[in-house]
């Protein structure tokens, strides 16, 4: 089978050979399509892979269509919404991502964050501490659980909320206090850090009536997703509360203007930053490269997330 690493950001060095050393080791031929820069390139490419493992790389309909011997898909991190699983799908093709391996990358950056924006973005002024202080979980899935250990570590009070989580005990046994609601969790919590997908359900969840709710000195932490924040909401909040405070990994389109309007209650890293560490990017690279060849071996589609 040939195994098609298509990546417009490419991963290190050592991550790329690991990722060839394991196809290659399982009798695949391997194939790198690294730092491209026109989606025509990538249509020409993937016309001859049966296996293809992206990064946040956009598989389109396009894309799909282009590739008549396409198998499966891994996207070698937690989100997948940069790929369409309707054509997917319609293929049979089996798409994957890679969870957890970015995690503790993830659960590092919001601690990060936290801090800085605690400290007034580190200019000149006095700051807060965040021991003592209340943290709320939204969504508990892997880099939730991680931010509430660190959360815990550093002396915080950590709610957590997650509809999908019926059992109590699975908060309790980690020393989180389950919240009831996404507003119990709110108006409990000093800093917010949010870990749900973009989806239906939560594209613009959260805005202004969750975090009006917050309480003095509110800070809003964003490593998910751009799409899951109502842009308009928070605007609203910043030019109510003059103590509330937002943090985030994804900018929004309004970045330039809440800089120059709001100063160091806004932080906005320069591009995605929340895997960007040498362990994340091997550890999501080698996972795509071994889930690939163990669906070719035994047909296993563990973390499979596309239904046909």
């Amino acid at each position: 089978m040939k195994i098609l690493l298509a990546t417009e950001k490419p991963f290190a060095k050592e991550a790329v050979e690991g990722i060839k050393k394991i196809v290659e080791d399982a009798g695949h031929e391997f194939l790198a399509l690294e730092k491209y820069t026109d989606k025509a390139q990538l249509i020409t490419k993937v016309a001859e892979a049966d296996a293809l493992i992206v990064r946040s790389d956009k598989v389109t309909s396009e894309v799909i269509d282009a590739a008549k011997n396409l198998k499966i898909v891994v996207r070698a991190g937690a989100g997948y919404d940069n790929i369409d699983l309707t054509s997917c799908s319609a293929r049979k093709i089996v798409v994957m991502n890679t969870p957890g391996q970015n995690s503790n990358a993830v659960a590092e950056l919001v601690i990060g964050m936290m801090i800085a924006v605690s400290r007034n973005c580190f200019n000149p002024g006095t700051g807060s501490e965040i021991h003592g202080k209340t943290l709320g979980v939204h969504a508990y899935g892997n880099v939730g659980r991680i931010v509430a250990r660190y959360g815990k570590a550093l002396g915080m009070t950590v709610y957590a909320y997650d509809p999908f989580i019926r059992d109590k005990k699975e908060f309790e046994k980690d020393g989180v206090i389950p919240a009831e609601s996404p507003e119990e969790l709110y108006s409990k919590s000093k800093y917010v850090s949010i870990h749900m997908p973009a989806n239906e359900q939560t594209k613009k969840s959260i805005g202004y009536s969750l975090l009006s709710l917050m309480p003095k000195g509110g800070v809003l932490i964003n490593t998910a997703r751009k799409e899951v924040i109502d842009e308009e909401g928070v605007e609203k909040i910043f030019e109510e509360r003059s103590d509330f405070k937002y943090a985030t990994d994804i900018a929004p389109s309004c970045s330039e203007a809440w800089k120059e309007k709001y100063g160091f209650r806004y932080l906005a890293t320069p591009k995605k930053m929340g895997a960007e560490t040498a362990e994340a990017n091997i550890n999501a690279a080698l996972a795509a490269a071994g889930q690939i060849t163990a669906f070719f071996k035994d047909g296993t589609t563990k973390f499979q997330v596309n239904k046909f």
